[in-house]
Formats: C-alpha cells, structure tokens, sequence
C-alpha cells in the first residue's frame, strides 16, 4: 500500500464524523403526520366508525388542507395508521415466557393478545370494511394474521410439535379464529364480559384445544 492511500485511511479513522443534517422541515412535517395518524385512530376508539377528514383534522390540531398535504386521500391515511399500529402492536407485545410451562405459555399469550385486540379492535373493524376496496389494506389484513399465526406456533410449540402436519395446521387456524379481534370484541361487548374474564374464556378454550404437552 502506498503512503498516500495509508494517510488517506488513517485521516478517514481519526476525522471526526460530521453528523447528517436535519432538516427541520422535514421533521416538523414528520410529526404533523404522526399526529394526523394518531387522531385517525383516537376517533376511530372513540365514535368506532370512520372519522370524516374535517373530524380528523379538527381532532389533530391541523387544517383539512394539511390532512391532504401529507396523505393523498383517506385509504392513504388508512395504509398508514394501519403501519403505525402494527408496529405499535409488535413493540408493545413482544413475545414473552417462550420457554415456560405450558400454563405460564398460554396465561402469557392470551394477556398479550387480549390487550393487542382491546387497543386495536376498532381499527381492525374499519380494516375490514374497506379492504376489498385496497389491495394495500387486504396485505396489511394478511400480514396481520400470518403474525398472530407465528407467534402461536413459536408459544406452542412443544405441544403442536406433537401433531400431524395437518392435523398442526387445522389446530393453528382454530387457535387463530378463537383469537380474533372480533372474538374478543363480541366477549367484551356483547357478552359483557370484563377484560380478566375474557381472557379467562381464552385460557380455558386453548388449554382444550392444544393436545398434551409431552414430557420433558
């Protein structure tokens, strides 16, 4: 290696990095749109129907006009908030006693699930209504739930790794319509149940569900 090229590497190592620019435009417009998104999803929790652009807006401090600056129509704000919600999901319930007995898995799964369903339920409604009218919407329904399938098998495991191929994916399906978002919506709201309950209804349908976990 020559001396120049050596000195070149060695000024690259020791220079001090120049942090990028922020552009703080761009940051301010960032933010405008998380507040936008979060107000979509306040008013869907709240009113449980699909909020008007001028409710969203009026909501989120901002003019209609801003609303459309950053979304081009409301299937656009839909795609998004439905994105901010499933990584608000995955951050906010990561997968927990993987490895613990069979009762801990299950007390553990279903908690985890029945506070994603109760923080989502609305949105998820809306999700429904509109996605046959949005290829973007029915991938995000999809990815959905291929996740919650995922983490079922990662929670049960030793118990699903006890059965037939078959037999394995037909327990799976069950165990992801049991867990549903409208399952739980229909224990909380048409049955009346409080969240400890319904969770409880989880518990004992899964425990009968799954086959027995094997020894050791």
């Amino acid at each position: 290696m020559c001396a120049s090229s050596l000195e070149e590497i060695v000024v690259s190592i020791t220079s001090p990095v120049k942090a990028p620019r922020i552009d703080g435009r761009r940051l301010r417009s960032e933010r405008t749109k998380q507040l936008i998104i979060e107000a979509f999803i306040a008013l869907l929790r709240d009113e449980q129907k699909m909020p008007t652009a001028v409710q969203i807006a009026e909501r989120a401090g901002y003019s209609v006009r801003s609303v459309f600056e950053r979304f081009p129509d409301l299937n656009a704000l839909r795609v998004a908030a439905t994105d901010y919600a499933l990584a608000q999901a995955a951050a906010l319930a990561p997968a927990r006693h993987v490895d613990g007995d069979r009762r801990t898995r299950v007390d553990s799964q279903t908690e985890t699930r029945a506070h994603t369903c109760e923080r989502g339920v609305a949105l998820w409604r809306v999700l429904m209504n509109f996605e046959k009218e949005s290829d973007e919407l029915k991938q995000r329904v999809r990815r959905a739930r291929d996740t919650t399938v995922i983490r079922l098998e990662l929670m049960y495991k030793p118990e699903l790794s006890t059965l037939p191929a078959e037999q394995r994916r037909h327990v799976l399906i069950a165990l992801e319509a049991l867990t549903d978002h409208e399952s739980w919506a229909r224990m909380r709201e048409q049955h009346g149940l409080p969240f400890d309950e319904a969770r409880a209804v989880w518990v004992y349908a899964i425990d009968r569900l799954l086959p027995p976990t094997p020894a050791g």
